[in-house]
C-alpha cells in the first residue's frame, strides 16, 4: 500500500525544494537565508545546490511546477510573499496535480490497480480562504514597495498618515481588509511602514473603502494621501473621475456621494474631502487592486 502523499514526499518536494533553493540562489539569497524560507538544513541547501539530492524528471520538467518555482522564489526574494503564502501556493498546486494529473499518474505507476479504480485526490480547494488571504496581503505587500521606492512620497503623506488597503472578496467589515497596521508615516522626510499588512488594523481607509463599495463600485483596494487643489487637477487631467463628500455630513456620507456619481464600477477613481472642523482634507485613490492604486499616485503626482 502506497499513498498519494508518499509520491508527494518522494517525487515531489525534493524536486521542488531543489528548484526553489536554486532560485533563490540565482536571486543573491545565502544559503543560510535559502535554509530559513525553506525551513530545511544549510547542508540540505548545499547539497540542493551541488546536485546531491534526487529529483524526479517529471516534476522537474513540468511547466506548472517550474513556473511555481519561479513565482514563489521572486515573492520569497523580494518580501511580498511570506512563507504561509509560498507554502499555500505549493500546496494547491500539489492537490491539482493529485487530481488525475501528474502525482496521480506517478501514483498510478507505484499502485497499477488505481488506473482501474474511480479514485479523486482533490482534497484542496485552489480557492481556499487561506490562498486567498495571502494573495491580498502580497497584494498590499507589493503596493507598499511601489509607494516607498517613489522618491518624493513622503511629501504626499497627510498628518493623520496614510494606508494602504486591499480587500478579500464579498467583505463584511474591516476584519475582511488588510491594512498596514498604524499607518505610513514620514520620517524625516522618508515614508516609514511600521509593520507587515494585516486584516483588520484600518479602521478609517478600510471603512472609506467598504462604503465606496457599498456605494456600487466593485474598488477593491484604496490608498489615501494629502488633499491640495493641484493633486485633484493632476488626477482630473489623468483621466481619473473624481467625487467629493462632506466629511461631516454623516457616516454615510462617502458612500452616497459614490452612489451619486456616474462611476464606471470597474474603474478607478479619487474621492475627496476637503475638510471640517477638526478634520483633515484628504484624497482617496481607489481601485481593483493594491500596486493599481498605489501606481495611481506614483504616477500622476510624482512623475
Amino acid at each position: 500500500m502506497k499513498f498519494v502523499e508518499e509520491v508527494v514526499v518522494d517525487a515531489f518536494l525534493p524536486t521542488y525544494r531543489a528548484m526553489l533553493a536554486e532560485r533563490l540562489r540565482e536571486r543573491g539569497l545565502t544559503q543560510a537565508e535559502v535554509a530559513d524560507l525553506l525551513g530545511v538544513s544549510q547542508s540540505a541547501v548545499s547539497k540542493y545546490a551541488h546536485g546531491e539530492v534526487d529529483v524526479h524528471p517529471d516534476v522537474e520538467g513540468d511547466e506548472r511546477v517550474q513556473a511555481l518555482a519561479d513565482r514563489v522564489a521572486e515573492g520569497l526574494a523580494d518580501g511580498t510573499l511570506s512563507r504561509v503564502g509560498a507554502l499555500v501556493e505549493a500546496e494547491v498546486l500539489i492537490r491539482e496535480l493529485e487530481d488525475g494529473d501528474l502525482l496521480a499518474r506517478l501514483h498510478e505507476a507505484a499502485v497499477p490497480e488505481l488506473a482501474d479504480a474511480d479514485a479523486t485526490f482533490a482534497v484542496h480547494d485552489a480557492d481556499s480562504a487561506l490562498r486567498t488571504s495571502e494573495q491580498v496581503l502580497a497584494s498590499v505587500r507589493r503596493g507598499l514597495r511601489v509607494l516607498t521606492n517613489a522618491s518624493g512620497f513622503a511629501g504626499l503623506i497627510p498628518n493623520v498618515g496614510t494606508n494602504l488597503v486591499e480587500t478579500l472578496p464579498d467583505p463584511t467589515g474591516i476584519e475582511d481588509v488588510a491594512a498596514v497596521p498604524g499607518r505610513i508615516v514620514d520620517v524625516k522626510g522618508a515614508a516609514t511602514v511600521p509593520g507587515d499588512p494585516e486584516f483588520g488594523v484600518s479602521e478609517h481607509v478600510a471603512g472609506i473603502l467598504l462604503a465606496a463599495r457599498a456605494g456600487g463600485t466593485a474598488a477593491a483596494a484604496a490608498v489615501n494621501v494629502a488633499y491640495d487643489e493641484e493633486v485633484l487637477t493632476a488626477f482630473a487631467d489623468a483621466g481619473y473621475a473624481t467625487v467629493e463628500f462632506d466629511p461631516g455630513a454623516g457616516e454615510d456620507a462617502a458612500e452616497a456621494a459614490v452612489a451619486a456619481a456616474d462611476l464606471d464600477a470597474d474603474e478607478s477613481f479619487v474621492l475627496y474631502q476637503t475638510g471640517a472642523h477638526g478634520v483633515e482634507a484628504i484624497t482617496y485613490v481607489l481601485g481593483p487592486d493594491a500596486p493599481t492604486v498605489a501606481r495611481a499616485v506614483v504616477e500622476t503626482l510624482l512623475r
